[in-house]
C-alpha cells in the first residue's frame, strides 16, 4: 500500500502525522510526506521521504515583531482566506498533478489541508483526515464552508456546505476526547488514537518550561521578557526556548538556573518539568498533558484561545491575557499553579485518559480498509 501524508501548515501541523506515518511504515507500507519545500528538512529528519509542494516560503524572522491582541475574527479570516481561498486554491492543482504522478492508494490529509481533501475527492482516491487542532472548535463550517464550496464548484464537485463529506471519511484524532470542546463533538467516523505519552517527573527545585511555539514566537513583542521577569524571583529553574531564528542573547543576562535557548526538543525537557508556560498551541498543550503537567497559558491566536478554554474547563491550568499580563501576574499564576493541589492531579487524569487510547498502529488496518 502506498500512503501519502500531506500537510499545509507549520511543524505543528506535521507532528501529529508522525506517529501515524511511522506506524504505516513499520507495517511495511510505502510512505511519503508532501509539504511546502521549506518543510522538507523537518520531514526528512523525522525519517520520511519528503515531496516538496508549491513555492518556498519567505525568510524566517530574525527578531521579535510586535504583539497583537488576540482577535478571533482576524483568526477566522486567516483560516478562511489563508488556508482556503489562497492555500487550498494553490494546492489543489499541485496535488492533482502529484497524486496522478505518485499514485497513492490512500491519502492522509491533516485537518486544514483542504486542497488535499478536494484533490483526493476529485480523483476518487480514498482519504483520511488527521486532527491537528486539539479543541475541535477552530475549524468550523461557518468559517470555511463558503470558500470550500467555491472551490468544490470550480472542481465540479457537489455542494457540501456543512463539510459532511469530509466527516464521512475516517478522522484520526491523536488527542484525548475529554479535551475536545463539548459544543463540537467528534463525528461517528472519528477514531481517537493515543498521542505520544511521556513519564511524569518532578524536580527540586521545580522546573518551569516556557515556550511560545514555532510560529507565534516571532510575533510576541515583549512577552518573552515579561514572562522571564515574572519568573526571576521565584524559587524555580527555567528552560525557555525562543525559536531557531531568534537570538537568546537579545533577552539579556539571566540569573543562575534560567536557560534561554533557541530550541530544545520538547520530549527531552518535559520529563523533568513541573509546569509548562505556553501560548496554548495544540502541540504544546497536549505535550504538557501527556506528561501530566499543569500549565499557564498566554494564547496569542489561531486555535490557542479555544485550547486555553478547554484547559480552564478541565482544571489543568490558568489563562492570562498575553497583552495585559504583567511580570507580577505571571509570578502569581505560576506560584498558584505550582502550589494548588488540584492542577497537577487534573493534568494526570488527562494523561491517564491518553494511555487508555489505542496505539497508532491500530490505525493501519483502518487505512488498509479504505483501500479495500
Amino acid at each position: 500500500m502506498r500512503v501519502l501524508f500531506t500537510f499545509i501548515g507549520g511543524l505543528g501541523h506535521f507532528q501529529p502525522l508522525v506517529p501515524f506515518a511511522s506506524a504505516v511504515a513499520a507495517a511495511g507500507h510505502t510512505v511519503a510526506v508532501a509539504a511546502g519545500p521549506n518543510r522538507r528538512e523537518a520531514v526528512e529528519a523525522a525519517g520520511f521521504t519528503a515531496i516538496g509542494v508549491g513555492a518556498e516560503g519567505g525568510p524566517e524572522p530574525s527578531r521579535v515583531g510586535p504583539l497583537l491582541a488576540p482577535d478571533r475574527e482576524r483568526d477566522d479570516q486567516e483560516l478562511r482566506d489563508g488556508f482556503v481561498r489562497r492555500g487550498a486554491a494553490e494546492r489543489v492543482p499541485l496535488y492533482l498533478e502529484l497524486f496522478e504522478r505518485w499514485r497513492p492508494d490512500v491519502v492522509v490529509c491533516e485537518e486544514v489541508d483542504f486542497g488535499s481533501v478536494l484533490a483526493a475527492e476529485k480523483l476518487g482516491l480514498p482519504y483520511a483526515n488527521v486532527q491537528v487542532i486539539a479543541s475541535g472548535a477552530f475549524v468550523r463550517p461557518a468559517v470555511v464552508g463558503e470558500p470550500i464550496g467555491e472551490l468544490r464548484a470550480g472542481l465540479g464537485l457537489p455542494p457540501d456546505p456543512d463539510l459532511v463529506m469530509r466527516h464521512r471519511r475516517l478522522l484520526l484524532s491523536p488527542f484525548p476526547p475529554s479535551f475536545r470542546d463539548p459544543a463540537f463533538p467528534l463525528p461517528d467516523t472519528a477514531f481517537p488514537i493515543r498521542p505520544p505519552v511521556g513519564p511524569i517527573g518532578r524536580s527540586d527545585p521545580p522546573t518551569v518550561y516556557f515556550t511560545l511555539g514555532t510560529a507565534f514566537n516571532a510575533e510576541s513583542g515583549d512577552l518573552f521578557s515579561r514572562v522571564l521577569a515574572g519568573l526571576r524571583d521565584l524559587p524555580v529553574d527555567v528552560i525557555a526556548t525562543v525559536g531557531r531564528h531568534l537570538d537568546p542573547a537579545a533577552f539579556g543576562p539571566q540569573r543562575p538556573g534560567v536557560r534561554v535557548e533557541r530550541y530544545v526538543p520538547q520530549e527531552t525537557v518535559l520529563p523533568r518539568c513541573d509546569l509548562v508556560i505556553s501560548h496554548g498551541g495544540s502541540g504544546s498543550v497536549v505535550g504538557a498533558l501527556a506528561h501530566g503537567l499543569p500549565t499557564v497559558l498566554l494564547p496569542l491566536g489561531a486555535d490557542q484561545p479555544q485550547n486555553a478554554e478547554q484547559c480552564a474547563r478541565l482544571g489543568v491550568g490558568r489563562v492570562l491575557d498575553p497583552v495585559a499580563a504583567t511580570p507580577e501576574d505571571v509570578r502569581a499564576a505560576v506560584a498558584e499553579v505550582l502550589a494548588d493541589p488540584g492542577y497537577r492531579p487534573a493534568a494526570a487524569r488527562v494523561r491517564a485518559e491518553m494511555l487508555d487510547l489505542p496505539e497508532p498502529a491500530r490505525a493501519v488496518p483502518l487505512l488498509e480498509r479504505l483501500v479495500g
